[in-house]
């Protein structure tokens, strides 16, 4: 059987029988890097802030000249369509199959939701969890809320890493609730004060979306 790829790689033609076919992972991958390119778009002109001296005060404390307040992004209508979408399809490139996906309030919070809508539209849901800072002082007292139990494969989400505490954080909390996780993925990796290489340390793998050079 004799085989034609055109342009794009999304539409196989079978010369033998005449017939257009869709290359469905093809297909995938052009319309993920759509979005990330609008996501990309979106950021940099809504999320990205920059200026001459080190004015922006960073979670580890130290002063920067740019910013990213990917909350303009994790919260709006548009932003919540690309991101589920864009993660979700992040998930199944890399063969991953989570019951779930979470991480720390409240930075990872409007992503997990984000994904779990997009997931359930196409056919494959992945729940959204919460991990509080704290244990809660009532009801329950959970520190992870959400339908996960003991043995549950989860990723762990962030919006920003620069040193990697809050992800960590979410790691370690995650796994002493009996959650087994099986990677983390980042909105955006400022590639700055070994925040990929602190969060490896853990044996998990991490994958980023962004890095501050696309912008």
């Amino acid at each position: 059987m004799s085989t034609r790829f055109y342009k794009t790689g999304v539409i196989i033609k079978n010369i033998l029988k005449n017939e257009f076919v869709f290359n469905f992972p093809a297909l995938i991958k052009l319309l993920a890097m759509d979005n990330w390119e609008k996501l990309r778009q979106f950021i940099k002109e809504k999320c990205f802030l920059k200026s001459e001296k080190p004015i922006f005060r960073l979670t580890s404390g130290q002063m920067s000249d740019f910013y990213f307040d990917l909350r303009r992004a994790t919260l709006s209508p548009e932003g919540q369509y690309l991101i589920g979408n864009i993660i979700f399809d992040k998930i199944m490139e890399l063969g991953l199959s989570p019951s779930a996906a979470g991480g720390l309030t409240m930075g990872a919070d409007p992503i997990s939701t984000a994904i779990a809508y997009s997931s359930f539209l196409k056919g494959k849901p992945i729940e959204a969890f919460v991990i509080r800072k704290e244990p809660k002082a009532y009801g329950t007292m959970k520190q992870v809320e959400g339908n996960v139990g003991d043995g549950d494969e989860v990723i762990i989400l962030d919006d920003v890493l620069t040193t990697g505490k809050s992800t960590i954080k979410a790691i370690e909390i995650a796994r002493s609730s009996g959650l087994k996780t099986i990677a983390a993925i980042v909105l955006l990796d400022r590639a700055e004060h070994e925040g990929r290489k602190n969060v490896e340390a853990l044996g998990l793998p991490l994958y980023s979306i962004f890095r501050k050079e696309d912008f």
